[in-house]
């Protein structure tokens, strides 16, 4: 009864023994975890520079948005003193009075303005193919 025992405890210490060797010992399963670290790695670098760049244009839309409010502001300062410093100026010669004023239109805003003059959807005269045959 006891090689029984000794049988049955040999044979589970070497399964136990085999998984470990097998476990830490696959040079493929070693290649796999150094992967998968690299992998993990990776992805949280892409993850940071992703927040880095949505930081970048959110401050850059914050700075733009109080640099024209600066600017609306400026130029309502030199519209209100030009007003008050040059009071017997001509309208027409004082370039910062409301009635010269025209606010700056961007290349974006004039591209969706309306045109004009309408597109034409015809040509003038027949286009060649249902032309009417001359009889001379």
């Amino acid at each position: 009864m006891t090689w029984e025992y000794a049988l049955i405890v040999g044979l589970v210490v070497g399964l136990i023994v085999g998984a470990l060797v097998m476990r830490f010992g696959s040079r493929k399963l070693r290649q796999q975890n150094v992967l998968q670290q690299e992998l993990n790695k990776n992805k949280a670098e892409l993850e940071a520079y992703r927040q880095e760049l949505v930081n970048h244009f959110s401050h850059s839309a914050e700075l733009l948005e109080k640099m024209a409010q600066d600017y609306r502001q400026f130029q309502q300062h030199m519209i209100k003193s030009s007003t008050t410093l040059l009071p017997d100026a001509a309208a027409s010669d004082n370039r910062f009075s409301y009635i010269n004023y025209k606010p700056a239109v961007s290349s974006i805003d004039q591209e969706h303005a309306a045109p004009e003059i309408p597109p034409r959807d015809y040509s003038e005269g027949a286009s060649g193919l249902f032309r009417p045959d001359r009889k001379d």
